[in-house]
């Protein structure tokens, strides 16, 4: 069976400075016809930035939404026309100051698909060179270099609750262990 909804109308409800938030009307595969919520975000991107000695750049910041300072790896909002590897780039030099010689794709994810159309873009940052930091006037983080294995022991202790830093993490890991022959503490 295939599962589909079909639009009937929408209207936004809301303009932001980062998202718009629409209401649409749509209709069920059985007819019946329901309302969606459904928040319209331009995306961003993740970036897991590994060290020249196995360390994971992690940045720690409040985040208001959640009401809490956390840890999470590098990220920021796609701007107009942006293409994802170029908001990797910029995004990595402002939040950590550092550049990286070798960018691997790690796939994109859906942080809350049932609410929020937010696509977000992962890689993998490697053969980083350091550089100066310049954040957004709004923005005040530290960095933080932790062990991949650590960052993991924090995944799993619901220390880290952010899910595209677990999600980078996990693949992160992945491609890591087969570059290091599982060797990557």
């Amino acid at each position: 069976m295939t599962h589909f909804e079909k639009q009937i109308d929408t209207s936004t409800v809301y303009e932001g400075l980062i998202v718009n938030v629409r209401m649409d009307n749509v209709e069920l595969i059985n007819g019946k016809q329901v309302k969606r919520e459904v928040i319209v975000h331009p995306g961003g991107v993740a970036i897991v930035p590994v060290t020249n000695d196995n360390k994971i750049l992690m940045v720690r910041q409040y985040r208001y939404c959640v009401g809490e300072e956390i840890i999470e790896i590098p990220a920021g909002v796609l701007e107009a026309g942006e293409e994802p590897l170029n908001c990797a780039i910029r995004e990595l030099s402002e939040e950590t100051g550092c550049t990286a010689g070798r960018l691997i794709d790690l796939g994109a994810i859906y942080p809350s698909p049932g609410i929020n159309r937010e696509t977000l873009y992962i890689y993998l940052a490697l053969d980083l060179q350091a550089g100066e930091m310049h954040l957004d006037d709004d923005e005040f983080l530290s960095v933080e270099a932790i062990a991949i294995d650590e960052i993991f022991d924090m995944i799993m202790e619901n220390k880290i609750r952010d899910a595209k830093t677990i999600v980078g993490i996990m693949k992160a890991k992945n491609i890591l262990d087969g570059l290091n022959g599982g060797n990557n503490g």
